[in-house]
Parts: C-alpha cells; structure tokens; sequence
C-alpha cells in the first residue's frame, strides 16, 4: 500500500458514514473489542501565539471526535486502532478506529479496508486537484496595482 497510516484516516472519510459503518461492524463482528478511549465527541480549540508578545491565544473552535481502542480475534491476535477526525460523530470515530486496527494488523478483511483507503484517497486528491485549480484561477498579482504608469505625485 502506497498510503502511510497517518492518511488512512482521511482517505476513509471520502466514503459516506454509512458505508463505514456498516463495513467496520462486519469486520469487527467475530472480535473482542477493548475500548482504551472511549469514543467522544466535543470541541477542539486552535491555539496560536501572538507574534509581538509571544502569548498564546485560542482562534476558534473546530468538532472533533476520537476514539482508541484493541481488537482481538478469537486466535489470540491483536490489533490496536484509533481515529481522531473533525466532525461530530462519536460513532464515526469508533468504525474509523475499527478500520485502522483492522488494516494495520492485517486481520481478515483488510483488504476490504485497504480498496476503500485507496479508492477514498483517489477521491480526495480529484478533490485536491480541483480545489488547487480553483485557487488558481482565482489568483490575483498585487504588483501590477502600482505599474499605472503615471506619477502619483502629479497634481
């Protein structure tokens, strides 16, 4: 797999919640699941430091819901898993964290999980390309603004 773990995340949430959903209960049906943080949805604050005085300060808010947690299958392998994601969908983190524990131990059905990372990936990066050619079509040159031609000083 091309991807590294760090992105399966947001690779997985270009595919509706649903399908998420259902995908990782099927996979996590014949495990033991561990919950090592629960899943929880709340506000996160985005924290930036002034550039005079060098004090932090909070610039808003944002939704995020994490989850942690351990599968074990009923051989005795484990895997661990979690998902921190910017919405609020405590659930969402639970099957994203499934997802990522199913995938990283490769127990069965990771391949289900690695065609969706792949296809969600190819997803966003359309995304990405489309957004990119927006913002440059959309690109102004500020240095043309003070090549007029006449002297402002000229009354």
């Amino acid at each position: 797999m091309e991807l590294e773990r760090k992105d399966w995340i947001r690779a997985l949430t270009a595919h509706p919640a649903p399908a998420l959903h259902a995908l990782a209960d099927r996979l996590a049906a014949g495990c033991e699941l561990r919950l090592t943080r629960l899943p929880q949805a709340g506000l996160g604050l985005l924290q930036l430091a002034d550039g005079a005085f060098h004090e932090a300060y909070y610039l808003g808010e944002f939704p995020l819901s994490t989850c942690s947690l351990e599968l074990t299958l009923a051989d005795g392998r484990r895997a661990e898993g979690g998902a921190q994601i910017m919405a609020d969908d405590a659930a969402l983190a639970r099957a994203l964290a499934i997802l990522d524990a199913v995938l990283a131990a490769r127990l069965p059905g990771w391949e289900d999980v690695s065609a969706r990372v792949q296809s969600g990936a190819r997803l966003r990066a359309e995304a990405d390309r489309r957004r990119r050619a927006v913002l440059a079509a959309t690109r102004v040159d500020f240095a043309l603004l003070g090549n007029t031609g006449e002297d402002d000083d000229e009354e």
